[in-house]
């Protein structure tokens, strides 16, 4: 039996990666990155000094990190950053802090928990993306499936803390003192 060379008639070849819409999709969970490193960095300084900022901030730190690796491999794949997105994802994030959860004078507990849900939807996001790219890690050796697969594992370790805090604020947003 003969080998076939991959540039030889006949040989198959991996798909390539269409770039331009890589593009799109990366340039969007950037903006999303860059709202959820905003929210999350508001919520920390909304709860300092507390038991739930004391647990919330090595999450913060690693979002912020997974923002970074985003960025790293944006670069590494040679797509550029629309900086209209990340505007736009400051922007939805800042909105986002505009609503009404019950109290006008003080920080209510119910924006703690949707800030919370919030953060955790977009780790689910996140951890979504990466998937994304390790499946593609299989045909393009610019991504790192190995840095893939620990992005991927610390976003879920990321989702599993904010849904125990989450959990946690349940019970400090319903039940009445």
């Amino acid at each position: 039996m003969t080998e076939q060379r991959a540039d030889s008639p006949g040989a198959q070849r991996a798909p390539a990666t269409d770039m331009s819409l890589l593009g799109i999709y990366l340039n969007d969970h950037l903006a999303g990155a860059t709202a959820g490193t905003a929210r999350v960095r508001y919520l920390l300084r909304s709860c300092r000094g507390s038991a739930l900022a004391d647990a919330l901030a090595p999450v913060a730190a690693e979002i912020a990190d997974d923002r970074t690796s985003l960025l790293h491999i944006m670069r590494r794949l040679d797509v550029p950053v629309r900086r209209y997105k990340v505007y736009a994802g400051r922007a939805a994030e800042q909105v986002a802090r505009l609503k009404s959860n019950g109290s006008l004078v003080r920080r209510s507990p119910l924006s703690t928990l949707w800030e919370l849900e919030a953060l955790a939807l977009g780790v689910e996001g996140k951890t979504a993306g990466w998937e994304t790219l390790r499946d593609l890690a299989t045909t393009d050796e610019r991504l790192d499936a190995r840095q893939l697969d620990e992005l991927i594992e610390r976003a879920r370790r990321q989702h599993a803390t904010l849904e125990a805090l989450r959990h946690k604020q349940v019970v400090v947003a319903f039940h009445a003192a």
